[in-house]
């Protein structure tokens, strides 16, 4: 998967799941990507173990990995870091 494809993947995972994570979040876009691609990579991490697989591309099994990823790495961000 190409870099451009992380950037736009990371970038509406991220979103997603600011979005359907409840409360206050800081960061804007910027924070917003690097969330998304680090969700994508904690998503295909965990997706591997759980017979989900990993992020491959931009289509809808991938956005969902990465969301969870994202949704999994906010969630200990708000939790523990914050």
């Amino acid at each position: 998967m190409g870099i451009l494809s992380w950037i736009i993947l990371g970038l509406v995972a991220g979103a997603l799941a600011k979005w359907l994570m409840p409360g206050k979040d800081g960061g804007g876009w910027l924070a917003t990507m690097a969330l998304g691609i680090a969700g994508a990579f904690v998503g295909g991490w965990v997706g591997s173990f759980i017979g989900l697989g990993p992020a491959t591309g931009v289509n809808l099994g991938s956005l969902i990995t990465a969301t969870l990823g994202a949704l999994i790495l906010l969630f200990v961000y708000n939790k523990f870091l914050r």
